[in-house]
């Protein structure tokens, strides 16, 4: 995809002037600004922290905000993943679902999900994050909890729609927060720690259900696919309590940072902003973030990423595919994804700590096209079982490398980073609308239309970046 010269995005971060007053160094070179002082700069203009106050800091930072963060996003897709574990025991059968109704309630959760993003992020930079995300997280405990009483297909799509829309908020919400407390530098590992929620999760899913399903089916006329919704929603509205005291608000308000602390988080905040503006109003932020060329191919690009990861919602479907039974396929599940949410961390520190985003984008969506290609080519179930490992690892580690490059590139006001987020995120999440349709039940055990057309999305996102 062509971008004019002028808006090139080989590598944002890298081609933008530092603000006036900000002088652009190398290494052997000192920055002092805004009374920040002891900083090395770096080829993209990011800071490289010497200071020991700033490395105390960022190191409070990753204790206090990250694990509250990863649990919620943890839960978050645990609670979503629910649906195609519940498959492989009897909620097609309870609910007397046929053709593509299954592939319906997945896609129908993120029609919710993407009409709550936007407006919920505009409204968050004048909210308390820390009300507002866990306030958001009660409200998706009580659906998932509430799915387990669902007696028919549109009882079923009522709860998933509702689902989508209380679940919307908190994935771009949480990458707003960690952008205004990390720098360019540091966000990219922050994201990719978040990100692992998202693939420990999906890993776990799978062996939390197995559990569920030896030990609880029928018990006291409950199904096991009852049961774990129950079990899932109960455990997401203990830990959103949590939230309301553990998550931070804004820097300058947040009560476990001393006063020299807070003052020291604004400041390099700050100084690593490209091309810092006046904050404005929310709508202002939304017209800058839809003016910018540059925010239009992240949501390409994001869009046919997500397209190449939507293999996520018929995994466990994937994996029965190969003749394996219910309860062994659940188990399966989780080490593929184990194996990429370990490889991504390095992965993501590799791309921030070079300020590189293109070719490690290209490498691991080409180890996924590796992977996608291996499942089209050959019925052979080790062979199969063995490309799982390639495109969940390939696929999944490159989400945080792109949202990374969206903060470091459209982050001039607060309002249009958060607008970014969800601009980029929503056009992201329609591929699950559609993808949903790519893997109906008559195509398998095979799924050739579903791996090829992953093949093809794949690719086409490597070229836009």
């Amino acid at each position: 995809m062509a971008v004019p010269p002028e808006t090139s995005m080989s590598n944002p971060s890298r081609d933008a002037k530092p603000d006036a007053g900000f002088e652009a160094v190398h290494d052997e070179k000192v920055l002092e600004q805004n009374g920040v002082h002891n900083h090395r700069g770096d080829y993209s203009g990011a800071a490289t922290k010497t200071d020991p106050a700033e490395i105390a800091l960022v190191r409070k930072l990753d204790r206090m905000i990250m694990p509250i963060l990863w649990a919620m996003y943890f839960l978050n897709y645990l609670d979503r993943n629910a649906l195609p574990q519940a498959r492989l025991n009897s909620l097609e059968k309870d609910l007397n679902l046929k053709g593509v109704e299954y592939n319906t309630a997945i896609s129908i959760l993120f029609v919710g999900y993407l009409l709550m993003q936007i407006p919920s992020n505009m409204f968050m930079t004048r909210t308390r994050p820390s009300i507002y995300l866990s306030c958001c997280m009660i409200g998706w405990a009580a659906v998932s909890a509430c799915t387990a009483t669902v007696k028919s297909y549109s009882g079923l799509i009522a709860c998933r729609f509702f689902l989508g829309f209380v679940e919307a908020p908190f994935y771009p919400g949480a990458l707003y927060l960690l952008s205004i407390y990390y720098t360019r530098k540091e966000l990219a590992t922050r994201i990719s720690l978040l990100y692992t929620g998202q693939v420990v999760s999906t890993g776990c899913s799978g062996l939390i259900a197995a559990a569920t399903f030896s030990t609880l089916d029928q018990v006291k006329g409950i199904a096991g696919w009852q049961w774990l919704f129950i079990i899932e929603g109960s455990v997401t509205a203990l830990v959103a309590i949590f939230g309301f005291f553990l998550l931070p608000d804004d820097p300058s308000e947040t009560r476990w940072l001393t006063p020299e602390e807070r003052e020291l988080c604004i400041k390099r905040i700050s100084r690593d902003t490209v091309g810092q503006q006046v904050r404005g109003s929310t709508w202002e932020g939304l017209k800058q973030a839809c003016k910018d060329p540059r925010t239009w191919l992240f949501c390409l690009m994001q869009n046919l990423h997500i397209s190449a990861c939507s293999f996520n919602n018929f995994f466990p479907t994937i994996v029965r595919a190969m003749g394996f039974k219910s309860t062994t396929a659940l188990l399966l599940t989780a080490p593929p994804y184990f194996v990429s949410g370990i490889l991504g961390i390095p992965f993501a520190w590799s791309s921030g700590h070079f300020n590189e985003r293109t070719w490690h984008i290209t490498a691991g969506l080409s180890l996924a096209v590796i992977g996608f290609v291996m499942s089209c080519a050959t019925v052979n179930v080790a062979v199969r079982y063995t490309a799982t490992f390639l495109y969940a690892t390939g696929a999944y580690s490159v989400g945080s490398v792109i949202l990374g490059w969206v903060s470091n590139t459209l982050s001039q006001t607060p309002e249009k980073k958060s607008v970014a987020y969800a601009l980029v995120n929503v056009t992201a999440n329609l591929a699950y609308i559609y993808c949903a349709y790519l893997w109906p039940s008559s195509d398998g055990p095979d799924y050739l239309m579903g791996f090829s057309t992953m093949v093809a999305f794949a690719a086409t996102s490597i070229m836009c970046a």
